[in-house]
């Protein structure tokens, strides 16, 4: 599981399997252990079994480890949340033993303000979609995507939104939103920001770190996005860049021409629009005029390079099981 909801991550996929009928082998994010073993301890706690919910940390020696749950015949399916390149090195690593799998890797999410929007129910969208979690979530808004007839109005009203937004120690009051998980993580963003604007784009709010100590990155607006790192990569931090569209067929190009598929949204209040788009998005996950989509009833999980399976729902308990048929004769 990974570092970013380290809570909801686990009791995601450890409810299904345990309902399912399975044991389970968890191996903690290096980041956030402790929330990985409280829940270990709340399941002692609750009667389950020893030996039923097991958990390994490491800090250095997680690839050893991966690889180890990948090839062991012991293991029977792995589920696995975090980075398509590593997606693609345990699934390599799992045809061994041709064992199951559910992968939820990376999204590079469009987010998509037609015309014909609610545009202040759009910044709200994107307020709750972009800037959750400091944008470290792999369902969050990375590229908006703004139809020509509303740009400026739109641009102006998330500004004006982003800019009363308080970054710090969410002790403090008033506080809004707080830090990225490590220096690496401020790097990409002020990586991604610092190209989009080589080629091309404005700031129009934030464009750096903070000065203060601790991994802080001003919430950050940017207008005029041309060709950049930020179309193919997932930045995965508090950076809204905003591009412009003429049509709706343009817009669906630019919206899937990636490799990934996890999550997508757009804002607009002509109903048949509402259909033909979503339908059109290649992504597993379509919110529309929703920012929100993540809940416990729903089948969360993407295509294409944003992996296979599902968490949650019926499907989510689906991909713990597997069928066997019992053909009894003569009887």
């Amino acid at each position: 599981t990974p570092w970013n909801f380290p809570n909801a991550m686990v009791t995601r996929k450890l409810a299904a399997a345990l309902a399912a009928g399975n044991t389970v082998v968890l191996k903690a994010p290096a980041e956030t252990p402790y929330s990985v073993l409280a829940i270990a301890e709340i399941c002692r706690q609750a009667g389950v079994p020893d030996g039923v919910v097991n958990v390994v940390l490491t800090a250095k020696h997680t690839p050893a480890i991966g690889k180890e749950l990948c090839e062991s015949p012991l293991i029977h399916k792995v589920s696995f949340t975090g980075s398509t390149r590593v997606g693609k090195i345990l699934m390599s690593q799992a045809s061994s033993t041709l064992k199951k799998l559910s992968f939820e890797l990376g999204g590079n999410a469009p987010f998509i303000v037609f015309d014909d929007a609610d545009l202040d129910k759009a910044v709200a969208g994107v307020l709750a979609c972009k800037f959750r979690q400091s944008g470290q979530t792999c369902v969050c808004a990375n590229r908006i995507l703004v139809q020509d007839g509303v740009y400026e109005e739109f641009s102006q009203k998330l500004a004006d939104a982003v800019r009363k937004f308080k970054v710090g120690d969410g002790t403090q009051d008033g506080v809004t939103h707080g830090p990225l998980i490590h220096k690496a993580a401020v790097d990409k963003v002020q990586e991604h920001v610092d190209d989009a604007v080589a080629q091309g784009a404005k700031v129009l709010v934030g464009g750096k770190k903070l000065d203060i100590p601790g991994y802080f990155f001003e919430p950050t607006v940017l207008s005029d996005v041309q060709s950049c790192k930020i179309d193919n990569e997932e930045t995965f931090g508090p950076l809204a860049p905003l591009y412009r569209f003429k049509t709706e067929d343009e817009a669906i190009q630019i919206a899937n021409n990636t490799e990934v598929g996890l999550a997508g949204y757009f804002f607009t209040e002509n109903i048949a629009r509402l259909h033909r788009v979503a339908a059109a998005l290649e992504v597993g996950m379509v919110g529309a005029n929703t920012g929100a989509i993540s809940q416990a009833s729903i089948p969360f999980g993407g295509i294409k390079e944003s992996g296979f399976g599902r968490e949650g729902s019926k499907y989510g308990l689906q991909d713990w099981q597997v069928l066997k048929l019992v053909s009894i004769g003569g009887l």
